[in-house]
């Protein structure tokens, strides 16, 4: 046991977590670019803040969270998601005394109990976007935009993004009624999960994946149906926004996210690339979120890409992400004094910004050119002791595969100005 990883988690190894670091320095270029700043919460938090925050009636906080009693006797729960997070800390630390709106990211690994499968894991990773204090359409758009320009950086492709309203406390209670007048005569054919949800969200019977109650929801209403007019203006003028950008889309009126603090646009990006598990992110308005929390009436909006997911579609899609090697310079050496000297032109080459290594087991200079061609190594510098003894270096370009002499004291800038 104390060598097998939890059942639902990975060991994210050198030669992979290149990827991640790209992936995440992409995300964060692209937040810079759209005026977002990066917020890190803890990754557990108390219990209470998920069950308003997220909403008593998922399947997060019915199922899959991770929550524990700590010494305090306090009901602590492992972050399964990260708007609930975010907006706690945009309460606790007053940025809604802010210019509006305030635009927020965070990247981090979040936890929820459920079945591991291709793309779905019990310990897994997001991306997060929140923006809070705007209900202008156009945010709705940006945010969308923002995340599918994430993409199309990446190199993925195939994507299809479905986009539709859940409308809002005014026009909700006409769907609520109708949707239970709709499921009321089949009600004990639904799983018991619908069963639970016909009184406090039947809306959510409509996300069920039992294959049942998607048979039973087969012609039910939808948010479509009963759109106030306020929610109607806003979904057209939203739709609006993505045309004006050149962003396809497809409504669905059957799309209501797994969340209960849903209120306008819903949206979800999927891809048929890795399997049953389609999604591999998506988002919404949550109008009443903040104050559900305990803040003031205020209008935000989000949206979570899985990064196991993005890596998942990327790698099926053959994307290849431009990934540098690790050692761009190898000093082979013959020799005490020549080691010396190695080491001491590693640790210059290093404070240049210049990836650098050498030997540290005293192996054959044969057994060290071989290993620097493992390490991906751009330039191999060979000091012996001749080498050493004339003051002297050579130089091997490993790539175009020729060589030269190079003067030790002026070695640095010359490996330099071969644009490392």
């Amino acid at each position: 046991m104390l060598t097998t990883r939890p059942r639902g988690t990975s060991d994210i190894l050198p030669g992979e977590v290149e990827k991640w670091q790209y992936l995440e320095e992409l995300t964060r270029q692209v937040c810079r670019e759209y005026g977002y700043g990066e917020i890190r919460t803890p990754i557990f938090e108390h219990t209470e803040l998920f069950h308003r925050g997220v909403g008593e009636t998922t399947d997060i906080v019915e199922k899959e969270m991770y929550t524990f009693t700590d010494r305090g006797d306090r009901s602590i729960t492992l972050r399964p998601e990260g708007t609930a997070a975010i907006v706690r800390a945009y309460l606790e630390n007053k940025l809604y005394s802010l210019p509006q709106p305030v635009k927020l990211f965070l990247i981090g690994p979040m936890f929820r109990y459920d079945r591991p499968q291709a793309g779905r894991f019990r310990q897994f990773h997001q991306f997060d976007v929140e923006v809070f204090g705007s209900n202008s359409p156009a945010v709705d758009a940006e945010v969308i935009a923002m995340a599918m320009d994430i993409y199309r950086r990446i190199g993925l492709n195939n994507l299809e993004l479905h986009i539709n309203s859940v409308g809002c406390p005014q026009c909700r209670p006409l769907l609520r009624q109708k949707l239970q007048d709709f499921f009321r005569p089949g009600l004990q054919e639904l799983c018991p999960n619908c069963q639970g949800r016909f009184d406090r969200n039947p809306l959510r019977i409509l996300d069920c994946k039992n294959q049942k109650c998607q048979e039973l929801s087969q012609g039910a209403p939808t948010t479509l149906d009963t759109l106030c007019p306020e929610c109607a203006t806003h979904f057209q003028q939203v739709k609006g926004f993505l045309d004006t950008a050149g962003i396809a889309y497809q409504v669905d009126n059957r799309l209501v996210r797994g969340l209960d603090y849903y209120t306008q646009t819903a949206f979800e990006i999927m891809t048929r690339d890795i399997g049953a598990q389609s999604s591999i992110g998506g988002g919404g308005r949550y109008n009443g979120l903040i104050e559900a929390c305990g803040g003031p009436p205020t209008p935000g909006i989000g949206f979570a890409l899985g990064l196991e997911r993005i890596l998942l579609t990327a790698e099926r899609q053959g994307v290849a992400f431009p990934i540098s090697p690790g050692a761009g310079v190898f000093v082979a050496t013959v020799g005490a004094e020549a080691d010396n000297t190695a080491f001491s032109l590693v640790q210059e080459l290093r404070r240049q910004g210049i990836p650098a290594e050498k030997d540290y087991l005293n192996r054959s200079l044969k057994a060290q050119m071989k290993y620097a061609g493992k390490l991906a190594a751009r330039l191999v510098v060979i000091l012996g002791e001749e080498e050493q003894a004339r003051g002297v270096a050579v130089v091997r370009d490993m790539q175009a595969g020729d060589q030269k002499e190079v003067p030790l004291a002026g070695i640095t800038d010359y490996i330099k100005s071969l644009s490392f």
